[in-house]
């Protein structure tokens, strides 16, 4: 079991940085493959970026070049770094930690991208 506790969420204005950073607790990270996953009202959760447990990352399309996605197993935290912000980003972040047969997510933590 392992629980994921989501921070680094807020407003802030297009064109703008935000850092979301994941921590997990209860069991062990690094065998984990790590995820960020996105969701607005009344649309299907997307991924966003994925890292695995070798650290090979992976990008929707919409954010490539725009958000960084890195792990710190010394500190059980995956990062989402997402800069030049833009409004259609605006959504509710989850963290993800997915093995085979094995999908936990956190709380989620709100972005919101607005002038």
């Amino acid at each position: 079991q392992v629980q994921l506790v989501e921070s680094g969420g807020g407003l802030v204005q297009p064109g703008g940085s935000l850092r979301l950073s994941c921590t997990a607790s209860g069991s062990i990270f690094r065998i984990y493959n790590m995820g960020w996953y996105r969701q607005v009202p009344g649309k299907q959760r997307e991924l966003v970026a994925s890292i695995t447990t070798s650290g090979s990352t992976n990008y929707a399309d919409s954010v490539k070049g725009r958000f960084t996605i890195s792990r710190d197993n010394a500190k059980n935290t995956v990062y989402l770094q997402m800069s030049s912000l833009k409004p259609e980003d605006t959504a509710v972040y989850y963290c993800n930690a997915k093995l085979p047969l094995i999908n936990h997510w956190g709380q989620g933590t709100q972005v919101t991208v607005s002038s």
